[in-house]
């Protein structure tokens, strides 16, 4: 099932941000998605999925908004580190 979320504005939003309506839509949807991987409450996967971009470009585009491509925590990457130092 599809759910669908309305967000109001005015053309002088668009007009002061110089956008489109779909830039202004597809940016929208990209911020949000890219703030719920940061949480860690979506996967880089699910999080370009819900902005409509292919999970490789989502991540590149990650760092223009100060995003991290990686949402691991201190705690595991030490894990992901001592995992690869066994090999």
């Amino acid at each position: 099932m599809q759910h669908h979320q309305t967000i109001e504005y005015g053309d002088d939003l668009l007009f002061s941000l110089g956008l489109s309506r779909s830039e202004f839509a597809a940016e929208a949807r990209f911020l949000l998605a890219a703030k719920l991987f940061e949480m860690g409450r979506l996967t880089s996967g699910q999080a370009a999925k819900l902005c409509s971009m292919g999970r490789v470009n989502f991540l590149l585009s990650l760092p223009r908004i100060g995003v991290s491509l990686s949402n691991l925590g201190p705690e595991d990457v030490e894990t992901e580190l001592s995992f690869l130092g066994r090999e």
